[in-house]
């Protein structure tokens, strides 16, 4: 008889939303071996599986019976996704296309490794990121290139800009599922997208501030502030704008800098300038990446001082999302000299999450860790750090934690629990 693969909640689901996996019709205590395959957009193949037993009554359910080794091994019942793996080194799993699910291929194979057997039965689980009703509209407003998401019903919304790293282009999974619990959230892009910049060589503040406008004379946005969500680079420029721009109430920063970073930002007649770095400082990993930590100055030594965003003019309250393994820069040092500069000049201390293990790309729960990659500025493969057992939980606290901070700061009273499609 053929093993039946059921995930619950049945149908299509989104990304962020844990779901539960059960094979019934198993030989009692069975050994099989679960796999997971998924193709992305461009056709890359991404994979995990782990060993299990069934249960005496031939039932393997996976919030409870824990994984005997693999790709991840223990109680972990989201595992076969977050520990999905490229067949191609270095390739990371990223959405391009939000209108669209990933299709994820679930089966169940006979026996354990090295070579587990036939296989005994399979499910096709969809998963989205935009839940129903949620809208997607391509935003080409004077300069600004973006994407606006906006939650379904009636009236108006909390609204949040999204800022990634320094990948550059137009990046909209995030707020495509952080929109899909209550806000109208603008993914942002600011270089290396359409007729933007082509790369990091010069940052014009007054760009994010029309974005800002633009949120703000929104019919579906709720005034009279707005959010901000920025990530890496991104997070420092937010730190600018929470620092320059007026409308801004709420500032979610992962792994930021606390000084202006990688090129010159402008700002009507003032410019601050870069963070230094020396690639000279550079560490290499035994797999040959190269970690950056040792590379960008200190912000607080005297002739770095030019670089440091200002935050005495800065409009809180702001949250630091951290991860301790971060290999990219010291994002705990950093938040520690926001913290001190905004205490002494007579702001709300900032609220400061660390999290054991998580590296530097701390996204939305259930992607897989980002190992290394590219760096856009340096040219280079950079490590970004974490364990992913570690990186997987963060990325699950942090989602619940950014809900949070939006909802009791800009406004709204909707529960951050995550709701069934």
């Amino acid at each position: 008889m053929a093993a039946t693969v059921t995930i619950e909640p049945a149908g299509l689901c989104c990304w962020d939303e844990p779901v539960r996996i059960v094979v019934r019709g198993l030989a009692s205590e069975q050994p099989v071996t679960l796999r997971a395959s998924l193709r992305d957009e461009k056709g890359a193949l991404f994979r995990a599986h782990a060993r299990y037993c069934a249960d005496r009554g031939g039932e393997l359910d996976l919030t409870r019976t824990p994984a005997l080794g693999g790709s991840f091994a223990g109680l972990e019942p989201m595992g076969l996704f977050w520990a999905l793996e490229p067949e191609e080194p270095l390739l990371q799993l990223m959405k391009r296309d939000v209108r669209t699910p990933f299709a994820v291929e679930l089966e169940v194979l006979e026996g354990h490794e090295p070579e587990p057997g036939r296989v005994l039965g399979s499910a096709v689980h969809e998963r989205a990121f935009l839940r129903p009703g949620v809208r997607r509209e391509q935003v080409r407003a004077g300069r600004v290139r973006a994407t606006l998401f906006l939650p379904p019903g009636l009236g108006r919304f909390p609204g949040v800009i999204d800022l990634y790293g320094s990948g550059g282009g137009l990046c909209e999974y995030r707020a495509s599922l952080l929109s899909g619990h209550g806000f109208a959230v603008l993914a942002l892009a600011y270089f290396k997208f359409e007729d933007l910049p082509k790369d990091l060589s010069d940052m014009d503040l007054e760009y994010f501030e029309e974005a800002v406008d633009f949120m703000l004379q929104h019919p579906k946005v709720k005034g009279p502030n707005i959010g901000l969500l920025g990530f890496s680079k991104g997070g420092d420029l937010c730190l600018s704008m929470a620092s320059f721009l007026k409308g801004i109430t709420a500032t979610v920063l992962i792994n930021s800098c606390v000084a202006n970073s990688m090129c010159p930002l402008h700002y009507k007649d003032m410019t601050i300038p870069s963070l230094e770095n020396d690639l000279e400082k550079c560490r290499i990993t035994e797999s040959g990446f190269i970690v950056s930590t040792d590379v960008w100055g200190n912000p607080m030594e005297e002739h770095n001082h030019q670089s440091l965003i200002p935050l005495e003019k800065a409009q809180g309250p702001f949250l630091f999302i951290i991860g301790k393994d971060d290999q990219s820069w010291k994002s705990d040092f950093f938040a520690s000299i926001a913290s001190n500069r905004l205490q002494a000049h007579g702001k709300d201390r900032p609220q400061i999450i660390c999290y054991p293990g998580a590296g530097h790309c701390i996204d939305p729960p259930y992607f897989p860790l980002r190992v290394a990659s590219v760096h856009a500025l340096f040219g280079q493969t950079m490590f970004y750090g974490g364990e992913p057992v570690a990186h997987s939980r963060a990325q699950v606290d942090a989602w619940q934690q950014i809900q949070t901070f939006f909802h009791k700061h800009l406004g709204s009273k909707k529960s951050v629990k995550q709701s069934k499609i």
